[in-house]
C-alpha cells in the first residue's frame, strides 16, 4: 500500500495527471458551489417559512457549507469517473504499458452509468449508517468513526472498479483485490479528503494508487 501510494504521489508532477487535476477539480468545485446554492436557498425559505427571521442567512449558509463538504467526496469520486481511464492510463503508461495494450475502453455511457451507481451507491449506505451514527451521537468520536468506516470500504471497491473494470477478462470475474487491500485504499483516501486543501488531490492519488495495487496483485513481480 505505501509503495503503491508513493509511486502514486511520483507521478502528480506529469503533464498528462497535472491536466486531468485541473479538468476534475474545475468541473467539481462548479458541481459543488451550484449545489451548495441550491441548498444555500432551499435552508434560507425553509427557516423563512419556520418563522424564523434572525440569523437566518448565516444559519443558512453554515448549512450549505456542511452540507458542501459532506458532498464534496461524492462529487469528487463522480467527476473522477469521466476522467478515471485517463488517470489509470497515465499510471500504466509509464509503469504497466503491457497492460495499457490489453485494455478495454470503456464507453462514456459505462462511465456515466459507474459513476452514478457509485454516488447512489454511497448516498445509500451513508444515509443508512446515519441511525448508528446517532446512537453513537453522545461518544462524540462515535459517529465519525461510523462514517469513515462505511466510507473507506465504498471508497476501496470504487477506485479498485476504476482500473479493474478495463481489464477484466469476464463479468463474473472475481476482483483482484482483498476487501481488507480496499479497506486500506479507501481508508487511506478518506483520510486524505478529510484535510483541507488536500482533499483535492485525494480523488486523483486515489485512482493512480488503484491502479497500482490492482496491476500488483495481477502480476505480483510488475514494477
Amino acid at each position: 500500500m505505501f509503495s503503491a501510494f508513493t509511486l502514486a504521489f511520483r507521478q502528480l508532477g506529469d503533464p498528462a495527471i497535472l491536466r486531468i487535476l485541473l479538468k476534475s477539480l474545475v468541473l467539481t468545485l462548479l458541481i459543488v458551489a451550484l449545489l451548495g446554492a441550491g441548498l444555500w436557498w432551499l435552508a434560507e425559505h425553509g427557516l423563512a417559512m419556520a418563522g424564523l427571521e434572525q440569523g437566518r442567512g448565516i444559519l443558512a449558509l453554515i448549512g450549505a457549507l456542511i452540507a458542501g463538504w459532506v458532498l464534496w467526496r461524492i462529487v469528487a469520486l463522480a467527476v473522477l469517473q469521466f476522467f478515471a481511464d485517463e488517470v489509470v492510463e497515465a499510471v500504466e503508461a509509464r509503469h504497466y504499458p503491457e497492460a495499457l495494450r490489453s485494455a478495454r475502453t470503456l464507453n462514456w455511457r459505462e462511465e456515466l452509468g459507474q459513476g452514478l451507481r457509485g454516488a447512489r451507491r454511497t448516498l445509500f449506505w451513508n444515509l443508512a449508517a446515519l441511525p448508528a451514527a446517532l446512537v453513537l451521537l453522545a461518544t462524540g468520536i462515535g459517529p465519525p468513526l461510523v462514517f469513515f468506516l462505511v466510507n473507506a470500504v465504498l471508497l476501496g471497491r470504487e477506485l479498485q472498479d476504476m482500473v479493474w473494470l478495463r481489464h477484466r477478462p469476464s463479468d463474473k470475474a472475481s476482483s483482484p483485490l482483498s476487501s481488507a487491500s480496499r479497506a486500506a485504499l479507501g481508508g487511506t483516501v478518506a483520510a486524505l479528503l478529510a484535510m483541507p486543501f488536500v482533499n483535492f488531490l485525494a480523488p486523483l492519488l486515489g485512482a493512480a494508487t488503484a491502479t497500482h495495487l490492482v496491476h500488483r496483485a495481477k502480476a505480483p513481480h510488475a514494477a
